[in-house]
């Protein structure tokens, strides 16, 4: 996948050096070294990485920094909150056992950075990839399958310990959806599809309309009491050493609702980073079966729904897709035509296609 365009990485060092010493009272001689765009970002917005020397009573200091930045150009949301994500992170960091990355502060004033934005100290740690799939290569397929094991249980026992959080407790209530509707499902279907009509631009899609479709008609019972749902959850959206998840990341689509959604989420994207890209899932990893089986016992509750949350994992990322698709255009990385194509043809509305049995998108 490409990279979206870069900002003036200089300039930027400059701008965020005296905001740095602002946060930072008790530092002096700051500088910002290494500010540095990572390899494997997404495209909902710019985060770059750097480290920060000081002098700190005599001295000498040195630690790594993350800035994430709200997208100024075409972005896969349609609303991008940073203040959401950073409440979550700081509520997350202070009150429960979940890891977060540590936070500096938050900014809303867009002269400094030309966008607002907030800075977190870097979790060292691996990370498996997206682009290319961790089932194709690098550091989680080579690693051995104990680790392995440990590092997908790992994951799977953190989104349990986010699923059994009191989020009433924690004051976390403005995560429930905005969107009109009686139950936290239905809010949801409305709001996606929202974003569906503004992401088509009134092109039909052959296989996300029916599936929109087949999502409000077959809506399943939900919960007494809704959790908080992660959004993306994935292994690609958690830090790990020694195969235990030392943070969790990218909270940009939490939202209160049925956390079924967010095992299926997590499954549908494994599935897609295997079957999805035509590669062999990694052999020793759990089977769905074992991990619905894990999943069930840590939150002493049946799974009923999965196969429908799967569904609506799929809908709603083939959506993702079409953005994702509209922003490769504008900058530059397909022409028109092939944009177009993509946005109805990809690896994920193949996928989705695939569990409606619908005919594959052309």
């Amino acid at each position: 996948m490409p990279e979206l365009p870069q900002r003036d990485l200089d300039l930027t060092a400059k701008q965020l050096t005296p905001w740095l010493q602002e946060h930072l009272p008790g530092a002096r001689n700051l500088e910002v070294v290494g500010l540095a765009k990572p390899s494997a970002t997404g495209f909902s917005n710019d985060t770059l990485l750097f480290d920060l020397h000081w002098d700190e009573g005599g001295r000498a200091r040195k630690a790594g920094y993350v800035v994430r930045i709200e997208p100024t150009g075409p972005g896969v949301f349609r609303e991008y909150d940073l203040s959401l994500q950073y409440n979550i992170m700081d509520i997350l960091g202070r009150k429960t056992s979940i890891p977060v990355p540590a936070l500096l502060s938050i900014e809303d004033d867009t002269s400094v950075l030309g966008a607002a934005f907030y800075v977190m100290e870097k979790v060292e740690g691996q990370i498996p990839p997206d682009n290319p799939s961790y089932h194709m290569e690098g550091w989680f397929k080579e690693a051995p399958e104990a680790e392995q094991q440990k590092v997908w249980w790992s994951c799977l026992h953190t989104m349990v310990d986010i699923h059994k959080l009191d989020w009433a407790a924690l004051g976390m209530g403005f995560l429930e959806c905005s969107s009109p509707g009686e139950t936290p499902l239905t809010k949801q279907l409305n709001s996606i599809a929202s974003y569906y009509d503004w992401a088509a631009r009134g092109i039909p899609h052959p296989t996300i309309e029916p599936a929109l479709r087949w999502l409000v008609e077959n809506k399943p019972d939900e919960p007494e009491t809704p959790s908080i749902v992660w959004g993306d959850s994935r292994i690609g959206n958690m830090i790990f050493r020694q195969g235990e998840c030392v943070a969790v990341l990218d909270w940009e689509m939490a939202v209160l609702g049925d956390p079924e959604q967010d095992l299926a989420w997590w499954l549908f994207l494994d599935r897609h980073h295997s079957e999805g890209v035509e590669t062999p899932r990694i052999p020793g990893l759990p089977s769905r079966k074992e991990t619905v089986a894990r999943y069930e016992e840590r939150m002493g509750r049946s799974v009923e729904n999965l196969d429908y949350y799967e569904i609506f994992a799929a809908t709603h990322f083939s959506m993702l897709m079409m953005r994702i698709a509209q922003q490769l255009v504008h900058f530059g990385f397909m022409p028109t035509e092939n944009g177009l194509a993509f946005e109805r043809n990809n690896t994920v509305s193949r996928l989705l296609a695939r569990l409606m049995e619908l005919p594959a998108p052309d």
